[in-house]
């Protein structure tokens, strides 16, 4: 089978005339499944860096992470334009001050969209207004970007993730109404879900049209709760060509107008157990 999807890069390049990068930042966040307000240890699949393995050090100043990225980037790729992606753990997860400070650094040259990734149950209006004020008084364009991973409700808790389906559905609604785009996460090959689950939450994620999504397969990360399950046998993982006729399937039934932004996700050989 094959059929063609919406790549996020051209999409990019159709709303910006040009190549555009995202430009990680890395915090010293946390999020609310680990301080222990909902729960501990994180997601069962989540390392103690999150998702930014390849950032810059958390006590580099936002601006520095930015500029410095922004150099390698430009020079290695002939970039001009880039975005500020705020990417690791739960970025609206702190005070509004604080929120509000770290948004506006992002205001600098050749910056023409600032991405906050965050948890659907840590978003609220007070956070969406600082964005937009942000947006009117810079001009640039603002994202966000929202974990789901499954739309399987017994997965979600098996997984630690700390919130149910409802949850994401109304973070969805509520950063729509403020005219942002949403990047949804899914991981497609996640041993508990069935094929109808990959099915049900590609319709789910057309049905509240987010405008992306970032598909990524289930890999083991050293010092996880999953790395522990594995190595005790709790788990068995699904195969490689498991994940590519899940990819194909979940692409099937997504909406055509949704923004790939990634097919499979990654991470450094150095922090895993298992991979593809």
């Amino acid at each position: 089978m094959s059929f063609k999807y919406k790549v996020y890069s051209e999409a990019l390049k159709e709303k910006y005339g040009e190549k555009v990068y995202k430009l990680p930042i890395n915090l010293p966040l946390t999020c609310p499944n680990r301080d222990g307000t909902k729960g501990t240890g994180g997601c069962i699949f989540c390392g103690e860096t999150a998702a930014g393995f390849e950032s810059l050090p958390c006590n580099m100043s936002i601006k520095s992470q930015l500029e410095r990225n922004m150099d390698y980037i430009g020079s290695r790729y002939g970039a001009k334009k880039f975005i500020a992606f705020f990417q690791n753990f739960t970025n609206t997860y702190t005070d509004t001050e604080t929120f509000r400070k770290n948004i506006y650094e992002t205001a600098i040259a050749n910056i023409v969209e600032t991405c906050v990734s965050t948890r659907p149950d840590c978003i609220s209006e007070k956070y969406l207004d600082i964005l937009k004020e942000f947006s009117v008084e810079t001009g640039i364009n603002v994202s966000l970007e929202l974990g789901l991973q499954s739309s399987n409700e017994n997965t979600l808790k098996i997984i630690n993730r700390g919130h149910g389906l409802k949850e994401f559905e109304n973070a969805v609604k509520l950063v729509h109404s403020y005219g942002f785009p949403v990047c949804a996460h899914v991981i497609i090959d996640l041993p508990w879900d069935t094929d109808d689950d990959v099915i049900k939450t590609a319709k789910i994620l057309s049905r509240l049209k987010v405008e992306g999504v970032k598909m990524h397969s289930l890999y083991v990360v050293k010092g996880t709760k999953l790395a522990e399950m594995y190595e005790s046998g709790e788990v068995t993982l699904l195969s490689k060509d498991d994940y590519v006729r899940r990819a194909i399937l979940f692409l099937k039934y997504l909406d055509k107008n949704c923004a790939i932004e990634r097919i499979i996700g990654r991470a450094p050989l150095i922090f895993l157990l298992y991979k593809y």
